[in-house]
């Protein structure tokens, strides 16, 4: 009985003379009371309190000054298409896509306005990364399941997300059609239940394969096995969206009211006939401050084709990346771009500029962070992608503002444009795209280096499958 009451006690010694000299880690109570202390003693903050418990915080922290300091003037803008609406989808970056390529029929027919089918696009996008994702799961069978690019494979297999390429090799490989020959849908405006119901045959596909491989089955009988279940995801998103048309019928009305003569289309024979003598080739120009400027990178695995070439993209610093921008929009040129959408918005009139909000002095707390650190720790990222369509300078040609055109509808914004204050762009746009012949000689050619490649759990890669 004493040996046990020693021991007792000699157990309960030691655990104090560790717990005494171990780091404190915990909210301990004294860090508390240090804390309110601190807090009582930055002065009468009842109003403060009653303040933001009792109010919206972006309406309370809302900059005046530079509400009463904005305007909606330019002294450049390009023609407008019309507003369009990805509703509620994952689209961004095909709405864009498209709204750069728009008017180009439009100047081309005379018309008032014209919009490329975005569900054509995108039934043959939900294709290709069923099919891709199917590919990589059979590339990577030997791997376990908690294998890092796996993982990050597994993630999100069927979302709406994508990029300025994904629109450049879905046009090359499927032509495009007019929205009047395969119009919206219940189901393309409103992907969430197929996207859903999708995702989950594709992971009863990914087990099934893995166990198939483990079993010994040949590569062969693998993708067999791919293009039956690939049979499955073609009926579902025909059942949603309708079967893509492989001839149609346009005709149109222009703004002179004169109405065509109708005539038969492939989707390849109308991109050749509207847009193909006019199709650039463009450079997805990104400013990362972690990254090395003036070197090419490319993303593992952001793709959304099998055959098609990963996400390569040169770094350069903001500043340039403006200037390209400001040269094709001069030579009338739209620009499709990438940016951290919620940041610093002012929805209500379209305004996107840095300090729209000031929450620093709301709560007298500095809540800066510099744009590499905001990437770096997954603060922010390229979420949505949008159209420069316009630009205003000072007489002395100082950047002042652009002119952005978005796809969430007219309800939204300034009738569906944003003001992009030249603030806002060096500090939440991410990407741009802009013909290659606008680019310096110099940098021109970094974009024939070799690529740095960079790992599927890259930061852009959480972007890549967040652009909406």
């Amino acid at each position: 009985m004493r040996t046990s009451v020693y021991t007792l006690v000699l157990v309960v010694a030691v655990t104090s003379a560790v717990a005494a000299g171990a780091a404190q880690t915990g909210l301990s109570s004294e860090m508390i009371e240090r804390i309110e202390a601190h807090f009582n003693h930055q002065g009468n903050t009842k109003n403060l309190i009653n303040a933001v418990t009792n109010n919206n915080i972006q309406n309370l922290s809302l900059n005046r000054q530079r509400i009463v300091t904005h305007n909606k003037h330019f002294n450049f803008m390009l023609k407008k298409s019309g507003i369009t609406n990805q509703k509620s989808s994952g689209r961004c970056w095909l709405f864009a896509g498209l709204n750069v390529l728009n008017p180009t029929i439009m100047t081309k027919l005379n018309l008032s306005s014209f919009e490329l089918s975005e569900p054509y696009l995108t039934f043959w996008d939900k294709m290709e990364k069923a099919n891709l994702f199917l590919e990589e799961i059979i590339e990577l069978c030997d791997r376990p399941i908690t294998d890092r690019k796996l993982e990050a494979i597994l993630d999100n297999p069927f979302g709406d997300g994508g990029w300025w390429h994904y629109v450049t090799d879905l046009i090359d490989k499927y032509g495009v059609v007019p929205l009047s020959a395969m119009p919206e849908t219940k189901q393309s405006t409103s992907t969430g239940i197929i996207n859903r119901l999708i995702n989950r045959k594709l992971y009863a596909a990914a087990a099934e394969v893995r166990r198939m491989y483990a079993a010994g089955k040949s590569e062969d009988e693998l993708r067999q096995r791919k293009e039956e279940i690939l049979g499955d995801i073609y009926n579902i998103l025909v059942f949603a969206y309708g079967a893509p048309p492989k001839r149609f019928t346009f005709r149109y009305e222009d703004k002179d009211s004169a109405i065509s003569e109708p005539a038969e289309y492939t989707p390849h024979s109308f991109y050749e006939t509207f847009l193909g003598a006019n199709m650039s080739k463009f450079a997805i120009l990104m400013d990362n401050p972690n990254k090395e400027y003036g070197s090419l990178y490319q993303i593992e695995a952001s793709r959304n084709m099998a055959d098609k070439p990963n996400l390569t993209l040169l770094n350069l610093p903001v500043k340039k990346i403006k200037q390209y921008c400001l040269k094709a929009l001069l030579d009338s040129q739209a620009v499709w771009f990438a940016c951290d959408v919620g940041k610093e918005n002012y929805r209500d009139s379209g305004i996107l500029a840095a300090d729209v909000y000031d929450y620093n002095s709301t709560f007298g707390i500095d809540f800066d962070i510099s744009k590499a650190d905001r990437i770096a720790y997954r603060e922010s990222y390229p979420n949505h992608a949008m159209v420069l369509l316009g630009v205003d300078t000072t007489a002395d040609g100082e950047l002042v503002k652009w002119l952005v055109e978005n796809s969430w509808g007219t309800e939204k914004g300034d009738k569906g444009y944003w003001y992009m204050y030249d603030d806002w762009f060096d500090e939440y746009v991410y990407v741009a795209v802009v013909d290659e012949r606008k680019l310096e000689l110099e940098d021109r050619e970094r974009l024939k280096q070799k690529p740095i490649v960079l790992p599927v759990w890259d930061p852009f890669w959480k972007a890549l499958r967040n652009l909406k």
